[in-house]
């Protein structure tokens, strides 16, 4: 089978096209002929190293797939060959990834795909998606009626958090590029702001007077001594992103004098249990068609060192969408 695979870890250019092996199916394993494939900044933080775990070489990327069952394990149940899946935990823990033209995943990590939705656009969320409803309701607790708000909302996993929130009953505030406010807007946020406006915190405080329960920005940028006055007491703050990024002030009485919490995760951490969950919601979401999202590049498999590229240097060619990757 044809693959995207790094004998060592390294920068996109590690990043080979070649033949390998299509793998054996174990007891327990789902194998699919790929039809889509999603593209995540994890993936590069994996092949990079930067996201230390076991990778197997040689090592194929990524992690999002959907495809076609064609082989299950003699202990699988649930599925059979020609029934239409996905999965978004591989290329992680010792897994092999899953930019290749056939996937292997353990069952427990493979879930159907819902009728009549296009493997494309379902791809381009499962990431975005899981993370997001990991942040709002495993770690955020989120309830109907709190206040979230929202950075990096025209991204996939903020737009994902946008609407799920919004699903739940909560009033969102968002903040975008202002390329991307109108997208966010229609979304269902209560206001849109820029991120780069100078007055961004006094906006957020003008529009949640009585404060933010749930504070999470999505594309790590951090500035607690500004983003902790605004919380409501048990407020909370989620981190997943911002890996590389340096380590700002940490307030300690406007946190614990508003009996508030920081909350990080990355949801390759996540349990197999709470993932399922996650993708029950994601396919109640993609058969009721109410989970929108965009795709601002489609590349075959042979251009996945670029798709690599424009993640980690988005200043030289922006998307405007999500990439995906047909096999």
């Amino acid at each position: 089978m044809r693959a995207a695979f790094v004998r060592k870890l390294g920068g996109p250019e590690a990043i080979e096209i070649g033949q390998l092996p299509v793998p054996a199916c174990g007891p327990r394993d789902v194998l699919a002929r790929v039809e889509a494939l999603g593209v995540n900044h994890v993936d590069t933080f994996v092949r990079s190293g930067a996201y230390a775990t076991p990778v197997p070489m040689p090592f194929i990327v990524g992690r999002d797939f959907v495809g076609r069952v064609v082989a299950t394990g003699e202990a699988v149940r649930g599925f059979a060959p020609g029934d239409r899946v996905w999965c978004n935990s591989l290329g992680h823990a010792g897994r092999q990834g899953a930019f290749a033209e056939y996937a292997l995943a353990p069952a427990e990590r493979v879930y159907p795909l819902p009728d009549g939705v296009d493997p494309a656009e379902a791809v381009s969320l499962l990431h975005a998606a899981a993370t997001a409803w990991l942040g709002l309701f495993r770690e955020g607790a989120l309830k109907p009626g709190e206040t979230v708000y929202v950075g990096g909302a025209g991204g996939g996993v903020g737009s994902a958090a946008v609407q799920l929130a919004v699903a739940t009953g909560a009033r969102v505030l968002g903040a975008a590029s202002g390329a991307d406010a109108g997208w966010v807007r229609g979304l269902g946020v209560a206001a849109v702001f820029d991120y780069r406006d100078p007055a961004l915190y006094e906006h957020i405080g003008a529009a949640a007077a009585d404060g933010v329960d749930l504070y999470w920005d999505t594309s790590g940028h951090h500035d607690f001594e500004r983003t902790l006055p605004l919380l409501r007491r048990g407020g909370r703050v989620i981190l997943a992103a911002g890996l590389k990024g340096s380590a700002p002030p940490l307030p300690v009485g406007a946190l614990y004098t508003r009996d508030a919490s920081l909350r990080g995760f990355a949801i390759s951490n996540a349990p197999v249990q709470d993932l399922a969950e996650a993708a029950r919601s994601i396919n109640r979401h993609l058969a009721a068609g109410d989970l929108k999202t965009r795709i601002g590049l489609r590349l075959p498999l042979e251009d996945t060192a670029r798709a690599h590229r424009l993640l980690e240097d988005p200043g030289g060619g922006h998307v405007g969408g999500r990439i995906v990757v047909i096999p």
